[in-house]
C-alpha cells in the first residue's frame, strides 16, 4: 500500500480555506510567480475557524481538531482538542515547526506537510522512516511579514516544485489565529519530548492532546509567552504505544513532562526575558506538556504524570 502523503492530503483543506476565505476570515491572493499565498493574520482578521483548519492543515489531514471549552481553576477558556491514527507522521512529519526559513534579510519559522519534501530537518525524516512525493507543496509560516520573491524561489526549489504549486499560510504569533494553531500543537510537543528522550516514535500508535487557548496579546515576547504557557502549564496529551517495558516507559512519561524541569513555575514570557531572549540559555526540558498519559496496549498499564497549573495561567494572562 503506498504512503499516505501529506501534502496531497492537506490540499483537500488548503482548497477549503481559499475557496472560503471569507468565512475563515484570510486572505487569498496569487503571486506573480503563481503561488497562492493565504494572509491568516497579518492584515486579515482570523480566527477560531482559521486557526483549526490551519491545524488540520499542519497535521498533513492526517488528524481532527475542534474548539471547545475549558476550565481551569478559575477561568473559563476556549481551548483546541487535537487527535491522530497517523502521530508519527501527522506531528513530527509535518506539524512539527522544524524549518527555520531564512533569505536574506527574511526569516520565518515553517511547519506543515511541504517540510516532509524539503525533509526539514533530516534527522527527524530518518527516524520516522518518511518522506513525501508530491508535486504540490504546503506550508505554514510563523511569521508577521509577508515573504519576499526570492523566499517563494528557495521554498518551492526545496521542496522540488514549481512556484506555482506551492501553497503559504502566514500566521503571525499575535494573532488568534496563531494562538489557536499553537495550542493545536499539543499532540506534537508530548511527541517530540518523549521522541528527543529515545522513544521510537513509530512505536506510538494514536495521540490526542488538548490545550486552551489564552488571550490573545499585541507584544510579540508577551504572546509567545502565553502560547508557551498554554501548552506547558495547561496543556494535556495522551497516547497509545506499543512497547515491551513498563518500568522503562513509566519513567519515560515521568520525565517527558514541562514540570520535570528546574524553570518550571513561572511565565515563559519571564523566563525568556532573564535568558536575555535567548532560547539556547533555556532548560529545553521545559517544553512539554503540562500532563501526559500513556496507555501501553500491549500490557494495558497505563501511566500518567504532570498537572495543570491554574496558578501560572492566570499570573501570565494578568501581565
Amino acid at each position: 500500500m503506498p504512503e499516505l502523503s501529506v501534502n496531497k492530503n492537506a490540499l483537500k483543506l488548503m482548497k477549503d480555506l481559499c475557496d472560503e476565505a471569507e468565512r475563515y476570515g484570510v486572505i487569498a491572493r496569487e503571486t506573480g510567480l503563481g503561488t497562492c499565498i493565504v494572509d491568516a493574520g497579518i492584515e486579515a482578521r482570523g480566527g477560531f475557524l482559521a486557526g483549526k483548519i490551519v491545524t488540520e492543515i499542519c497535521l498533513g489531514g492526517l488528524g481532527e481538531a475542534t474548539i471547545n471549552p475549558a476550565r481551569i481553576g478559575s477561568l473559563e477558556l476556549p481551548s483546541i482538542s487535537v487527535s491522530t491514527d497517523h502521530p508519527a507522521v501527522s506531528t513530527l512529519g509535518s506539524q512539527l515547526a522544524g524549518w527555520q526559513v531564512k533569505v536574506g534579510d527574511y526569516s520565518a519559522v515553517g511547519s506543515g506537510p511541504a517540510r516532509a519534501l524539503a525533509l526539514k530537518p533530516k534527522s527527524i525524516y530518518a527516524k520516522i522512516g518518511y518522506r513525501d512525493e508530491s508535486d504540490v507543496a504546503i506550508l505554514v509560516l510563523e511569521t508577521s511579514k509577508q515573504p519576499p520573491k526570492e523566499a517563494l524561489g528557495y521554498i518551492s526549489e526545496s521542496c522540488h516544485v514549481s512556484p506555482d504549486k506551492l501553497f503559504l499560510i502566514l500566521v503571525p504569533t499575535t494573532s488568534l489565529t496563531g494562538f489557536t494553531q499553537i495550542s493545536g500543537r499539543i499532540a506534537e510537543t508530548g511527541i517530540h519530548k518523549i521522541v528527543d528522550l529515545g522513544f521510537d516514535p513509530r512505536l506510538i500508535m494514536h495521540a490526542w492532546g488538548c490545550a486552551p487557548i489564552l488571550p490573545i496579546h499585541p507584544d510579540h515576547v508577551e504572546a509567545m509567552g502565553r502560547t508557551n504557557d498554554a501548552i506547558l502549564y495547561g496543556g494535556v496529551a495522551y497516547y497509545t504505544v506499543s512497547y515491551e517495558d513498563d518500568r522503562a516507559l513509566k519513567d519515560l512519561v515521568d520525565r517527558s513532562v514541562s514540570s520535570a524541569s528546574e524553570q518550571y513555575g513561572r511565565p515563559f514570557a519571564e523566563i525568556y526575558t532573564e535568558a536575555d531572549f535567548d532560547f539556547y540559555k533555556i532548560d529545553p526540558s521545559i517544553f512539554a506538556p503540562a500532563v501526559m498519559t500513556v496507555n501501553n496496549v500491549r500490557t494495558g498499564r497505563t501511566f500518567t504524570a504532570g498537572r495543570i497549573n491554574a496558578d501560572v495561567l492566570t499570573r501570565s494572562i494578568a501581565r
